[in-house]
């Protein structure tokens, strides 16, 4: 009798609270994924710029700085991330002082997702046509001027598409990293709704990020239209 009362048991936070952890839960991940997502862009437009411009069909070829750049890149979109946290805590603890945390989780998802956003930038260039190019060679443009009035400007759209695919990359990061304490969402998930069983925590965790991701991308697809000539 004992038995089938314990198996009875509710341990699920009830529906009316769930906002209560749910909410501050949802602002941390945003915190996360906004910063990296602007150390991201910061580093990785420049990493692909140069990735493209370095190779053969780049402005300046160079087979040496491509080979080396290039390496770095593929290495760092090789590793999962779970891996890759787990590698890089010794970097992580030297540059925040911590383990656990939202500055903690921001290293390696900034270290997955500049190798990703670099590819995608390289890729959103090549497809730039090259008598586009020559043409703004040919008008006495500098190379700075080539590549910003030409290759990122046409490849807008493109860079739109890319910044999309790599915000929503980042949200699920975001929920892994909360395996290392990081906050957020995951890290409700894995509290709430796995270590204490509590279904309501986890139906609601899950259709959070269910509906961000469709958001992130509805938005995004938007932008891309409204950028493409």
């Amino acid at each position: 009798m004992t038995t089938s009362l314990f198996a009875q048991e509710d341990f699920s936070t009830p529906w009316h609270k769930v906002p209560e952890l749910l909410l501050p839960a949802y602002v941390e991940t945003w915190l996360m994924v906004g910063i990296t997502m602007l150390l991201v862009v910061l580093i990785g437009i420049p990493v692909g710029v140069i990735l493209h411009n370095t190779s053969d069909l780049g402005l300046h070829p160079n087979p040496r700085v491509f080979a080396v750049l290039n390496t770095v890149v593929n290495i760092g979109r090789s590793l999962p991330f779970l891996i890759l946290m787990a590698a890089i805590i010794p970097v992580t603890r030297f540059l925040v002082g911590t383990t656990i945390g939202i500055p903690a989780a921001i290293v390696p998802m900034t270290t997955a997702g500049v190798p990703f956003f670099a590819r995608l930038v390289q890729n959103a260039l090549r497809e730039v046509r090259s008598d586009v190019t020559d043409m703004g060679q040919v008008s006495g443009g500098s190379t700075l001027q080539v590549i910003r009035t030409v290759q990122l400007s046409e490849a807008l759209p493109a860079l739109a598409g890319a910044l999309t695919v790599n915000t929503i990359a980042m949200i699920d990061y975001s929920a892994i990293a909360g395996s290392i304490g990081a906050g957020g969402v995951g890290n409700l998930a894995i509290t709430y709704g796995y270590n204490r069983f509590d279904d309501n925590i986890m139906i609601a965790t899950a259709v959070s990020l269910i509906i961000t991701i469709a958001v992130v991308q509805f938005v995004g697809d938007r932008v891309v239209k409204a950028l493409t000539p």
